[in-house]
């Protein structure tokens, strides 16, 4: 997968961090994802001050896009501050594949079921008589 930089000129070195560090977090995701792009803006130009904005996207297949920002005075610590957002994103994808996972489907139980291997049943407690 490739990752596209557009925006304002950025030193190689930047690019081919940004490159390895989005790469290797997408790499963890079980799906492969479509698009990855990094955008660099200035937003005060020559004026100076912290105007470094990194937008980070991502686009998963049937899923929305992964959209996040950073703002700082540096490409660097904007694009480590928006690398930092899209790992916390990314995880909660994780979080919710795994959890979709754990419970069993309504087939597989009625199949297990329908077998006589499902769970067992739970035992009565021995009501108890009142003396006549």
């Amino acid at each position: 997968m490739t990752v596209e930089i557009k925006g304002i000129k950025i030193d190689t070195a930047l690019g081919t961090r940004v490159k390895r560090l989005v790469g290797e977090t997408l790499d963890l995701l079980k799906v492969q994802p479509v698009t990855a792009q990094a955008t660099f803006f200035d937003e005060n130009g020559p004026k100076g001050g912290r105007a470094i904005r990194c937008a980070l996207t991502v686009r998963l297949p049937y899923r929305p896009s992964v959209r996040v920002e950073e703002l700082a005075d540096t490409p660097r610590l904007a694009f480590d501050g928006a690398l930092k957002t899209l790992e916390r994103q990314l995880e909660r994808y994780r979080e919710r594949d795994r959890e979709s996972r754990r419970h069993p489907k309504k087939y597989w139980v009625a199949k297990r079921l329908g077998e006589g291997t499902g769970a067992p049943r739970a035992r009565r407690k021995p009501s108890s008589a009142a003396p006549s």
